[in-house]
């Protein structure tokens, strides 16, 4: 039930949003009107700019299957599945580590320990609990974007090492098309150090058949360098690094796992050769290594989560009870109080109650008007009662449970995220969304508009355009020479801007999100 409430809400009615969901959509239905070549994606002109294909076909596969649903809810619905498959894959690397001789606990000198499979899920129990409560996942999960379609690459390399004992055959092939993912999502890099960090462990392996995953392995290194040839996706992008906002990046984004992974390296330490250790512990590596060289990217972090995820299951069985009662406790009041501070909102629009709050609400989105769900205020109160439920019963003398020190962590997240989709998602559509600048755009260029020229504009702008508005869009030729008749520019709102030659302003358009700029809207007279 925690894995439902933390797939499903949101992903059936939101819009797709800024800074990476939006443009990914842009280029699927691109692929999917026909305005674009599979093998080559383009928004209005512009390339992709990581080199990616494969999330881009799942994407404009779903639209073309589906058209009776929503443009946007079936370009998401591959991507559901695929996080829904992360999380499956690392309940099962981490069960299959826990497997191992050298991972088991030390045995009782009177007998009376942990049976080996009831060891090996609690583990993975808490690995996947871990997975679930890093911060870093939740938005990027929950986005239909090349992010996600990495991270499936990564867990399904992660999942192949930690089966290579127990189901060889399968391991093969799924090492393989991970590599593979990987090279055709636009992370042929990251492909490659996996590919090498794998031929290193499995050829100091004791098991036969993790040895024999050096051919899989070899597989997956050539299939994953010749698709990223012929793709074209051997793209560096290093980007400059700024120490300030690495450390803060690190300290939210890898919480509660990160903390915990680095517990387990000091109390493993002398086990760190160990496929238990070593081959999370590279996923983790290379992760952080890729975000790194791109300058701090929280995308390129995404592939670290399931290594650390089931680095930090391996922390539970050495963890001190303080620590174990702090995590518990900040857990607690932490996501209490935000649950308190979204539902304190929700009454602020929707009753007479907490006048501060609406006026505020007014102050930051004027003209937003709430609109009202049952069967979302249904789910947001029995997310709250089962929260209570779930702290009543962790404040008990329950000690049973290895995996009870991160089940508040997540299911904290799991009810923020909830009370969010339901609660809150008129209002962060319109904040991270662009319906309502879209609307003001229709409100100024007529519908039947030969093209609009958007040269130099984000992705979003331009998806926002094309796959929602309809228009053709034209953003690679300059203002002057384009032979559209009409224009629309994002512009700092200080610039004194002057229209070029030839061009003459309809109107200036302002959206509340999107502060300190306005939106030309031009035309040729």
């Amino acid at each position: 039930m925690i894995c439902l409430a933390y797939l499903l809400p949101g992903q059936l009615s939101r819009e797709p949003w800024r800074q990476g969901d939006l443009a990914s959509f842009g280029f699927m239905a691109a692929l999917a009107r026909g305005e674009s070549t599979w093998w080559a994606p383009a928004l209005a002109g512009v390339p992709t700019p990581d080199g990616a294909l494969l999330p881009y076909w799942l994407g404009a596969g779903s639209m073309l299957a589906l058209p009776m649903l929503d443009s946007a809810l079936a370009a998401r619905l591959p991507f559901i599945g695929l996080l829904a498959l992360v999380l499956g894959l690392v309940w099962y690397a981490s069960f299959h580590f826990a497997r191992t001789e050298a991972a088991q606990p030390v045995a009782f000198a009177f007998g009376g320990e942990a049976n080996t499979l009831d060891y090996a899920r609690a583990l993975a129990d808490a690995a996947l609990l871990a997975l679930i409560a890093s911060l870093g996942l939740l938005r990027i999960g929950h986005e239909a974007s090349a992010a996600l379609v990495q991270l499936t690459g990564a867990a399904l390399w992660l999942y192949a090492l930690a089966a290579a004992p127990y189901r060889a055959r399968r391991a093969q092939w799924v090492i393989a098309l991970g590599l593979l993912i990987l090279a055709l999502s636009g992370a042929p890099f990251v492909a490659l150090l996996l590919a090498l960090a794998g031929l290193v462990i499995c050829q100091y392996s004791h098991f036969e058949g993790a040895r024999r995953l050096r051919w899989g392995l070899a597989l997956g290194m050539l299939a994953a360098a010749a698709a990223a040839v012929l793709t074209h996706a051997w793209t560096w992008r290093v980007g400059a690094l700024q120490a300030a906002n690495l450390t803060q990046l690190l300290l939210w984004f890898l919480w509660p796992s990160g903390a915990l992974a680095l517990w387990t390296l000091w109390r493993w330490r002398a086990h760190l050769g160990y496929r238990h250790i070593a081959v999370p512990l590279s996923l983790a590596a290379v992760g952080l290594l890729a975000c790194l060289s791109m300058g701090g990217s929280d995308r390129a972090l995404l592939v670290a989560l399931p290594g650390l995820a089931v680095l930090a299951s391996f922390a539970l069985p050495t963890l001190k009870r303080g620590a174990s009662a702090m995590l518990d406790w900040f857990s607690l009041f932490f996501f209490t109080g935000a649950a308190l501070f979204i539902w304190a909102y929700y009454l602020a629009l929707h009753t007479p109650w907490f006048p501060r709050l609406l006026a505020n609400v007014q102050r930051q989105s004027p003209g937003f008007r709430p609109e009202f769900e049952w069967l979302g205020l249904l789910l947001a109160l029995a997310g709250s009662l089962a929260w209570l439920a779930l702290v009543r019963w962790r404040s008990s003398r329950q000690r049973a449970a290895l995996w009870r020190s991160l089940v508040l962590p997540a299911s904290g997240l799991v009810l923020i995220w909830l009370l969010a989709m339901t609660l809150w998602r008129p209002a962060i559509d319109r904040a991270l969304g662009h319906h309502s600048l879209l609307a003001l755009v229709q409100a100024a260029v007529p519908a039947q508009a030969d093209c609009i020229a958007a040269p130099g504009q984000s992705l979003d702008l331009l998806a926002t355009l094309q796959a929602q508005g309809g228009w053709k869009v034209d953003a690679r030729q300059r203002m002057g020479e384009s032979t559209c008749h009409w224009a629309l520019l994002r512009l700092p709102r200080r610039l004194d801007y002057q229209p070029p030659a030839g061009w003459e302003p309809v109107r200036l358009l302002e959206r509340p999100a999107d502060r300190g700029t306005l939106y030309w809207v031009l035309r040729r007279p």
